[in-house]
């Protein structure tokens, strides 16, 4: 099972990098919520960490407490692990997640958890804000409409009282049948437009003299 471990009381969840996204929100119990929407996108969680996320209001690599992945000349790196303060030396996660595929690839991948006493997704015709408030864990973009899944406290959700409530998930692997990356596209969040097939955001070039041997 690409789930190998969940840690309710911890918050945190370990799956293997092939893992479908919505196998892990499947796996979860009532009140926890992962570090992405109820969406299932191509590529599953390694996908998922090597964009850096899709849709999310907050800093999302602080979200990827430890990972096992494999370099493009075939070394295997093991960074983080499944605790918050886990660093001793330079810390590797952080570079890999959105990094496009340049350090390689995600092979098992922790999760840290939250926990939510209210969660729903919700949509509305709108474009998307700039800004958003705090209850509001993801926010996308797809043609006219603009989806948001909140998390929190039931009262803050009182704000999106005009939004049309909907029953997760999603399912956009069918907009991407040659993969997912950056340029005009079906989808837009907080950060990029995704497009199929798409491009990788060229990398600054310290980033590439540091991690040159990789």
């Amino acid at each position: 099972m690409p789930v190998l471990e969940l840690a309710s009381d911890d918050q945190y969840l370990v799956a293997t990098g092939d893992t479908p996204l919505l196998e892990v929100w499947d796996a979860l119990p009532q009140g926890l919520v992962p570090p992405f929407p109820p969406v299932e996108l191509p590529g599953g969680l390694g996908g998922l960490v090597a964009r850096g996320g899709f849709g999310q209001n907050f800093f999302f690599p602080s979200e990827i407490l430890g990972l096992i992945y494999r370099t493009p000349r075939g070394r295997l790196i093991r960074a983080g692990g499944r605790v918050i303060k886990n660093v001793q030396g330079y810390d590797l996660v952080r570079p890999f997640v959105g990094s496009f595929g340049l350090l390689g690839t995600a092979l098992e991948v922790t999760l840290r958890l939250r926990p939510a006493r209210a969660q729903g997704l919700f949509k509305k015709q709108t474009p998307l804000p700039k800004e958003l408030p705090g209850v509001v864990r993801f926010a996308w973009q797809e043609g006219d409409t603009t989806y948001v899944y909140l998390a929190g406290h039931p009262k803050t959700f009182a704000a999106f009282a005009e939004w049309t409530p909907l029953e997760p998930p999603l399912d956009y692997r069918p907009l991407f049948p040659d993969g997912m990356g950056v340029g005009e596209g079906p989808l837009r969040d907080l950060r990029f437009s995704w497009a199929n097939g798409g491009q990788a955001p060229a990398p600054p070039e310290p980033f590439v003299r540091t991690f040159s041997d990789f």
